[in-house]
């Protein structure tokens, strides 16, 4: 009987997840803000709502990917290159469909404006999912269980 591998806990996935949003908002806001000419507050408000909504997404999505992975017998912070390309692409894809209606209506965008705003904050963010994940993944590993060995 082969057991599962060790997966992250939920403090620690709730811990990566309020990290990664407070960090990618003091990156975002001042350039949201210089880039639409619009208050830090304004601005600062549409993030935290789009934080919000990605947090919740974040932690339904990382929960479902770390079950792929231990289906397949992986360790998440073990994950390949690849891995965590895919990881970071389907995540964003995810935030991109159901950004779109926000950013449309908070910054009076046209759809095609509000998918090119969209477009530029993802592609920062998958590289920014990508760092931060490698660098989360290194300093707070899931520790594998420890099966206990019987002497016969």
């Amino acid at each position: 009987m082969s057991q599962q591998p060790a997966m992250r806990t939920g403090a620690d996935r709730l811990r990566y997840t309020v990290v990664f949003e407070m960090t990618l908002l003091l990156l975002l806001v001042p350039a949201g803000a210089v880039f639409f000419d619009k208050g830090w507050a304004d601005i600062g408000l549409l993030g935290v709502i789009l934080s919000t909504k990605a947090m919740l997404i974040n932690l339904v999505y990382n929960w479902l990917f770390d079950r792929v992975d231990a289906r397949a017998n992986r360790i998440s912070s073990d994950r390949s290159t690849l891995g965590r390309i895919l990881h970071a692409v389907g995540f964003e894809l995810s935030l991109v469909i159901t950004s779109l209606p926000i950013y449309v209506w908070w910054l009076n965008l046209t759809v095609l404006e509000a998918l090119l705003t969209d477009l530029v904050v993802t592609s920062f963010v998958v590289v920014y999912t990508y760092v931060f994940t490698l660098g989360y993944d290194r300093l707070f590993p899931v520790v594998p269980l420890q099966v206990p060995v019987r002497a016969e």
